[in-house]
Protein backbone atom coordinates (compact mmCIF):
# COMPACT_ATOMS: atom_id res chain seq x y z
CA UNK A 1 0.00 0.00 0.00
CA UNK A 2 1.52 3.52 -0.97
CA UNK A 3 0.55 6.02 1.45
CA UNK A 4 0.16 9.73 0.17
CA UNK A 5 0.80 12.45 2.75
CA UNK A 6 -1.49 15.70 1.45
CA UNK A 7 -1.09 19.16 2.93
CA UNK A 8 -3.73 20.98 4.82
CA UNK A 9 -5.77 21.63 1.61
CA UNK A 10 -5.79 18.26 0.86
CA UNK A 11 -2.68 18.89 -2.28
CA UNK A 12 0.38 17.26 -2.96
CA UNK A 13 2.75 18.61 -5.74
CA UNK A 14 3.83 16.25 -8.50
CA UNK A 15 6.97 16.91 -10.40
CA UNK A 16 6.73 15.58 -14.22
CA UNK A 17 9.48 14.62 -16.48
CA UNK A 18 9.52 13.60 -19.91
CA UNK A 19 10.54 9.78 -20.34
CA UNK A 20 11.67 10.98 -23.65
CA UNK A 21 14.11 13.24 -22.74
CA UNK A 22 14.31 13.15 -19.15
CA UNK A 23 13.99 17.18 -19.20
CA UNK A 24 11.20 18.33 -16.34
CA UNK A 25 8.22 19.67 -17.77
CA UNK A 26 6.45 21.31 -15.03
CA UNK A 27 5.18 20.95 -11.80
CA UNK A 28 1.50 20.51 -11.09
CA UNK A 29 -0.63 20.05 -8.11
CA UNK A 30 -2.83 16.76 -7.38
CA UNK A 31 -5.72 15.57 -5.29
CA UNK A 32 -6.42 12.09 -4.05
CA UNK A 33 -9.27 12.42 -7.06
CA UNK A 34 -6.53 13.42 -9.71
CA UNK A 35 -4.48 10.95 -9.27
CA UNK A 36 -6.83 7.78 -8.66
CA UNK A 37 -7.63 9.52 -12.01
CA UNK A 38 -4.17 9.51 -13.32
CA UNK A 39 -3.97 5.54 -12.56
CA UNK A 40 -7.33 4.56 -13.96
CA UNK A 41 -6.60 6.41 -17.22
CA UNK A 42 -3.08 6.55 -17.56
CA UNK A 43 -2.44 10.25 -18.46
CA UNK A 44 -2.34 12.79 -15.88
CA UNK A 45 -4.64 14.67 -14.41
CA UNK A 46 -4.03 17.92 -11.73
CA UNK A 47 -6.04 19.43 -9.41
CA UNK A 48 -6.44 23.63 -9.92
CA UNK A 49 -6.09 26.07 -7.15
CA UNK A 50 -7.74 28.47 -9.16
CA UNK A 51 -10.61 26.54 -9.82
CA UNK A 52 -11.02 24.02 -7.45
CA UNK A 53 -11.50 21.27 -9.08
CA UNK A 54 -9.55 18.64 -11.01
CA UNK A 55 -8.93 19.19 -15.12
CA UNK A 56 -7.32 16.28 -17.33
CA UNK A 57 -4.16 17.69 -18.72
CA UNK A 58 -4.76 17.92 -22.58
CA UNK A 59 -8.37 18.01 -22.33
CA UNK A 60 -8.62 21.79 -24.21
CA UNK A 61 -5.45 21.86 -26.03
CA UNK A 62 -4.99 18.11 -27.11
CA UNK A 63 -1.28 17.82 -25.99
CA UNK A 64 -1.75 14.96 -23.43
CA UNK A 65 0.80 13.35 -20.66
CA UNK A 66 0.31 9.72 -21.09
CA UNK A 67 1.84 7.94 -17.63
CA UNK A 68 4.60 5.95 -18.40
CA UNK A 69 5.69 5.36 -14.31
CA UNK A 70 4.60 7.38 -10.99
CA UNK A 71 6.81 7.20 -7.86
CA UNK A 72 6.97 8.94 -4.65
CA UNK A 73 9.69 10.26 -2.58
CA UNK A 74 10.95 9.52 0.75
CA UNK A 75 8.62 11.58 3.14
CA UNK A 76 5.64 10.70 0.97
CA UNK A 77 4.51 14.16 0.36
CA UNK A 78 6.10 14.63 -3.42
CA UNK A 79 4.91 12.63 -6.57
CA UNK A 80 7.38 12.11 -9.46
CA UNK A 81 5.40 11.02 -12.43
CA UNK A 82 7.42 10.02 -16.10
CA UNK A 83 5.01 11.12 -18.67
CA UNK A 84 4.79 10.73 -22.62
CA UNK A 85 4.00 14.10 -24.10
CA UNK A 86 1.49 14.39 -26.91
CA UNK A 87 2.38 17.60 -28.10
CA UNK A 88 3.77 20.85 -26.03
CA UNK A 89 3.97 20.61 -22.28
CA UNK A 90 3.41 24.20 -21.51
CA UNK A 91 0.49 26.39 -22.26
CA UNK A 92 3.11 28.79 -24.18
CA UNK A 93 4.14 26.15 -26.57
CA UNK A 94 7.04 25.15 -25.21
CA UNK A 95 8.44 21.46 -24.21
CA UNK A 96 8.81 22.72 -20.66
CA UNK A 97 7.56 25.38 -18.31
CA UNK A 98 11.25 26.04 -17.17
CA UNK A 99 12.26 28.10 -20.37
CA UNK A 100 13.02 31.17 -18.75
CA UNK A 101 16.63 31.80 -16.95
CA UNK A 102 17.05 33.63 -13.75
CA UNK A 103 19.25 37.03 -14.39
CA UNK A 104 19.30 39.84 -12.37
CA UNK A 105 18.11 42.27 -10.97
CA UNK A 106 15.72 40.17 -9.39
CA UNK A 107 12.08 40.98 -8.17
CA UNK A 108 9.47 38.81 -6.07
CA UNK A 109 5.55 38.71 -5.89
CA UNK A 110 3.70 37.69 -3.15
CA UNK A 111 0.12 36.73 -3.47
CA UNK A 112 -2.13 39.73 -2.49
CA UNK A 113 -4.86 37.31 -1.61
CA UNK A 114 -4.37 34.06 0.03
CA UNK A 115 -7.44 32.76 -1.43
CA UNK A 116 -6.43 28.89 -1.07
CA UNK A 117 -8.31 27.85 1.69
CA UNK A 118 -11.56 29.76 0.67
CA UNK A 119 -11.17 27.69 -2.83
CA UNK A 120 -10.62 24.34 -0.84
CA UNK A 121 -14.06 25.56 0.84
CA UNK A 122 -15.82 26.62 -2.03
CA UNK A 123 -14.84 22.63 -3.37
CA UNK A 124 -16.85 21.31 -0.38
CA UNK A 125 -19.45 24.24 -1.02
CA UNK A 126 -19.88 22.67 -4.72
CA UNK A 127 -19.97 18.94 -3.25
CA UNK A 128 -22.76 19.71 -1.15
CA UNK A 129 -24.58 21.69 -3.48
CA UNK A 130 -25.06 17.92 -5.78
CA UNK A 131 -25.52 16.39 -2.38
CA UNK A 132 -28.84 14.59 -1.40
CA UNK A 133 -27.63 14.21 2.64
CA UNK A 134 -30.45 15.90 4.89
CA UNK A 135 -27.87 16.29 7.43
CA UNK A 136 -25.98 18.89 5.92
CA UNK A 137 -26.44 22.16 7.06
CA UNK A 138 -24.97 23.74 3.18
CA UNK A 139 -27.56 21.20 1.76
CA UNK A 140 -30.60 22.63 3.29
CA UNK A 141 -29.29 25.91 2.67
CA UNK A 142 -29.09 25.25 -1.26
CA UNK A 143 -32.59 23.45 -0.63
CA UNK A 144 -33.82 26.71 1.21
CA UNK A 145 -33.36 28.77 -2.73
CA UNK A 146 -31.53 31.77 -3.82
CA UNK A 147 -33.19 34.13 -1.56
CA UNK A 148 -32.82 32.74 1.45
CA UNK A 149 -29.53 32.20 0.80
CA UNK A 150 -29.06 36.12 -0.11
CA UNK A 151 -31.26 36.88 3.19
CA UNK A 152 -28.59 34.94 5.07
CA UNK A 153 -25.49 37.25 3.69
CA UNK A 154 -27.17 40.61 4.35
CA UNK A 155 -28.24 38.76 8.07
CA UNK A 156 -23.97 37.69 8.23
CA UNK A 157 -22.89 41.33 7.17
CA UNK A 158 -25.31 42.76 9.87
CA UNK A 159 -24.03 40.90 12.96
CA UNK A 160 -20.42 41.36 11.32
CA UNK A 161 -20.55 45.24 11.54
CA UNK A 162 -22.39 45.15 14.94
CA UNK A 163 -19.20 43.19 16.05
CA UNK A 164 -17.06 45.68 14.68
CA UNK A 165 -19.13 48.83 16.28
CA UNK A 166 -18.64 46.63 19.37
CA UNK A 167 -14.76 46.35 19.08
CA UNK A 168 -15.49 43.06 19.66
CA UNK A 169 -12.37 41.58 17.67
CA UNK A 170 -13.22 37.84 18.78
CA UNK A 171 -16.42 37.89 17.23
CA UNK A 172 -15.82 39.98 14.62
CA UNK A 173 -13.41 37.37 13.41
CA UNK A 174 -16.28 34.39 14.01
CA UNK A 175 -18.85 36.76 12.27
CA UNK A 176 -16.21 37.45 8.95
CA UNK A 177 -16.06 33.60 8.73
CA UNK A 178 -19.70 33.64 8.72
CA UNK A 179 -19.91 35.80 5.90
CA UNK A 180 -17.74 34.75 3.44
CA UNK A 181 -18.61 31.46 3.99
CA UNK A 182 -22.27 32.16 3.05
CA UNK A 183 -20.98 34.54 0.07
CA UNK A 184 -19.54 31.51 -1.37
CA UNK A 185 -22.51 29.40 -0.70
CA UNK A 186 -24.40 31.95 -2.69
CA UNK A 187 -21.79 32.37 -5.62
CA UNK A 188 -22.06 28.47 -5.83
CA UNK A 189 -25.64 28.80 -6.23
CA UNK A 190 -24.89 31.74 -8.45
CA UNK A 191 -22.45 29.21 -10.38
CA UNK A 192 -19.41 31.83 -10.05
CA UNK A 193 -16.40 31.06 -9.44
CA UNK A 194 -14.47 32.65 -6.61
CA UNK A 195 -11.34 33.26 -8.81
CA UNK A 196 -13.69 35.44 -11.57
CA UNK A 197 -13.66 37.67 -7.71
CA UNK A 198 -10.52 37.17 -7.04
CA UNK A 199 -9.43 38.45 -10.79
CA UNK A 200 -11.64 41.72 -10.32
CA UNK A 201 -10.06 42.36 -6.90
CA UNK A 202 -6.81 42.55 -8.79
CA UNK A 203 -7.97 44.28 -11.65
CA UNK A 204 -8.73 46.92 -8.85
CA UNK A 205 -5.58 47.03 -7.23
CA UNK A 206 -3.57 48.48 -10.22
Amino acid sequence: MTTFKLDKQGLIPAIIKNINDDKVIMLGYMNAESINKTIETKQVWFYSRSRSSIWHKGATSGNYFNLKSMSIDCDNDTIHIEAEPTGPGCHTGQDTCFFKKVVNPLSFETPKINSMILDKLFGIIKERKISDSDESYTVNLFNSGLKRISQKVVEEAGETAIAAVSKDKKEFINESADLLYHLLVLSAALDIEPHKIWDELEKRSQ
